[in-house]
């Protein structure tokens, strides 16, 4: 499929947004978006969606390291059902541990002051799951 993947990566207070490019090969980040409920997150994800011709939704699914779900997996699942029902395009749990904690690494490696700047690291690793993916759909097409 070609098209634009917007990759989200939920949080109940911020959520980190990466965008690939038409052809699917590369992730670049967005903005990470305060937001006060589910509704506003939907809401901002539709717009982002028309604004930028997604064919398709891609969202971090925190799993615990034993691979089980917890409440945040809970909650990203429950998200990613209404964001799908919302818009009728195909949204993608991805498993996205150790996510924030190569975002971290990333950014002490450019060297970026972490402290008040959590919503850089949320869209970096938004990128970083829309990478993961974006890699994993070109090894699975043999590509």
């Amino acid at each position: 499929m070609k098209g634009r993947i917007l990759a989200v990566d939920y949080g109940e207070r911020r959520v980190g947004l990466a965008l690939s490019d038409p052809l699917g090969i590369t992730a670049q980040g967005l903005e990470t978006v305060e937001v006060n409920s589910l509704k506003e997150a939907i809401s901002t994800i539709k717009r982002l969606l028309v604004e930028h011709d997604v064919k398709e939704v891609v969202v971090g699914h925190p799993r615990n390291m034993d691979g089980t779900e917890g409440e945040a997996a809970v909650r990203v699942s429950r998200f990613a059902h209404t964001l799908e029902r919302e818009t009728g395009l195909r949204v993608k749990l991805w498993d996205e541990r150790l996510t924030s904690v190569a975002a971290l690494r990333a950014m002490h490696e450019m060297d970026v002051k972490i402290k008040g700047r959590k919503g850089k690291l949320d869209s970096i690793a938004a990128t970083m799951i829309l990478q993961s993916y974006l890699n994993f759909i070109r090894r699975d097409r043999g590509g």
